[in-house]
């Protein structure tokens, strides 16, 4: 950790607290329930991150050949199980038969959702992984979006904000025209800016998911100003969270969740975060 930027990061948000009046909120999500602490995407990951105080989630939903929806980033299985070829040319039946590298079960969606039904104050991201567009046409990405916010909402808590996310405007467009009351956040591998703060407002989702890197606080006072949600990600280290929480977003995520916890608790316990 380069100490020098974390301490004129920590001068930049005293700076802005004292100058903004210390209105600043921010909900910290666990990504993946902590890539980099856990094995990403299982059970185990989101109920170490839960003890760790942790109410805030996102998580990735592929469909498999027989239309089950499982829990994991990659269309691939090679990365981050014992199997390979596409999540989406198996079963679950063969699925259910794999590990992954660190030897857990790998996860269904219906099995994250018994595990959150009981708990309260959540925040969980579902991101629509529907790409390659090849493996999810049309007629897929329909019954993959309509799967997936039935069994959602089903269970969901009546507390809990469960979000849809997406960087496959075909699927966040289904669920708007299928699902209005659905909450929605448009993911971009660009900074918020003119131009994505744009798209939002062109395609009527006020959450916009954003990187880092090219954000400043001038565009993201635009964006709240437009009325939109901002979430900024990467969230792989403590300078990560200190960029994040200047530049004045509303979410972020985080590989880290238990180290930047302790973190924050014991160096900049004036920031106001939502677990």
């Amino acid at each position: 950790m380069n100490t020098r930027n974390i301490s004129l990061l920590i001068l930049s948000l005293i700076l802005s607290v004292q100058l903004y009046g210390q209105t600043q909120e921010i909900r910290l999500f666990s990504h993946r329930g902590g890539r980099m602490e856990h094995d990403e995407n299982t059970l185990q990951a989101f109920q170490a991150s839960y003890d760790a105080g942790y109410y805030g989630f996102e998580t990735d939903i592929r469909m498999t050949r027989d239309g089950e929806l499982v829990v994991t980033h990659d269309s691939s299985l090679d990365r981050t199980t014992n199997g390979s070829g596409t999540v989406e040319s198996h079963t679950r039946a063969e699925i259910e038969q794999l590990r992954t590298k660190q030897g857990n079960k790998v996860l269904f969606l219906d099995e994250l959702l018994d595990f959150l039904q009981d708990k309260s104050g959540l925040y969980v991201e579902f991101e629509m992984k529907t790409n390659p567009a090849e493996l999810y046409p049309e007629e897929r990405i329909a019954a993959y979006c309509d799967k997936l916010y039935k069994m959602v909402m089903a269970k969901r808590p009546a507390d809990a904000d469960y979000i849809f996310t997406s960087s496959d405007y075909r699927a966040l467009r289904y669920m708007q025209s299928h699902y209005p009351d659905a909450e929605l956040l448009l993911i971009t591998g660009e900074p918020c800016n003119d131009q994505t703060i744009a798209l939002c407002k062109t395609v009527g989702i006020k959450r916009l998911g954003a990187t880092m890197n090219g954000t400043s606080r001038a565009s993201v006072q635009a964006a709240h100003e437009a009325g939109l949600i901002v979430s900024l990600w990467p969230g792989q280290s403590i300078e990560d969270f200190m960029l994040g929480a200047y530049l004045g977003c509303d979410y972020m995520c985080t590989d880290i969740p238990i180290q930047l916890k302790d973190w924050i608790s014991e160096h900049a316990p004036w920031i106001k975060v939502i677990y």
